[in-house]
């Protein structure tokens, strides 16, 4: 098993069932200029890119941009997408792409319909999760929550 997939499953939250067939990852919509794939709104502040974005509405892009490729994983099953308000870059973060039969074989539960997007904070709130279903291509992307306090 690949390390990338190993990743990709922890991040989805797959069923056990689906370790058995790994899922084949796309890449049909980060490509070419920075494309809209959804409005989010984020209940909290969090961490993109190692960087603060504040609670509130946000226009997701995606874009052709992929991480460096490092041993065994397959730069092509992530891209980059931008957090926009107000046209302006607030922030940016690497999502998770996969196809829309890949999300819901792997998803433990159901997955956001076509053109719509989801926003959950995991279980233990370590994480918020964004998930994205832009015209049957699913974008997921997973943001550390601001801690604040000591």
């Amino acid at each position: 098993m690949r390390p990338c997939m190993v990743v990709a499953w922890i991040a989805l939250g797959l069923a056990p069932a689906a370790a058995a067939q790994p899922p084949s990852f796309v890449m049909a919509a980060c490509a070419g200029e920075a494309t809209h794939v959804a409005d989010v709104r984020l209940p909290h502040a969090v961490l993109a890119d190692g960087k603060a974005l504040p609670a509130g509405a946000y226009e997701v892009r995606a874009t052709a941009q992929h991480p460096s490729a490092v041993p065994g994983a397959d730069a092509q099953a992530t891209c980059w997408v931008q957090f926009l308000q107000g046209g302006e870059l607030k922030g940016r973060e690497l999502a998770t792409v996969v196809s829309e039969e890949d999300a819901r074989a792997i998803a433990k539960g159901p997955v956001p319909a076509r053109n719509a997007a989801r926003v959950d904070q995991l279980k233990g709130g370590d994480y918020y999760r964004i998930w994205i279903n832009a015209d049957g291509t699913h974008y997921i992307i997973n943001l550390p929550p601001v801690q604040t306090g000591p």
